[in-house]
């Protein structure tokens, strides 16, 4: 979990960093690198997903899918929330 975490805060990094230059050369290769530590976070999670039951489910549920994001959660607890 440290491991994407800290690949997630690397992609934040740049997108800081890419939001802030005016320079085309230095923001394509801040594009770059960002692709890259996005590349790894997707390999990480990929890892965990394989290693771990209840995010393999989680994952499974929200990625990828259609529609409302939170809609299913609710429908399974009810108007209510409970």
């Amino acid at each position: 979990m440290a491991s994407l975490v800290e690949e997630l805060e690397a992609v934040d990094w740049y997108d800081q960093r890419i939001d802030a230059t005016t320079d085309p050369e230095l923001r394509a290769i801040l594009v770059h690198n960002r692709d890259e530590e996005q590349e790894h976070a997707s390999m990480v999670l990929e890892w965990l997903r394989r290693h771990d039951a209840v995010l393999e489910g989680h994952l499974q549920e929200y990625l990828f899918s259609d529609g409302s994001i939170v809609g299913s959660e609710r429908a399974d607890r009810g108007p209510d929330g409970a």
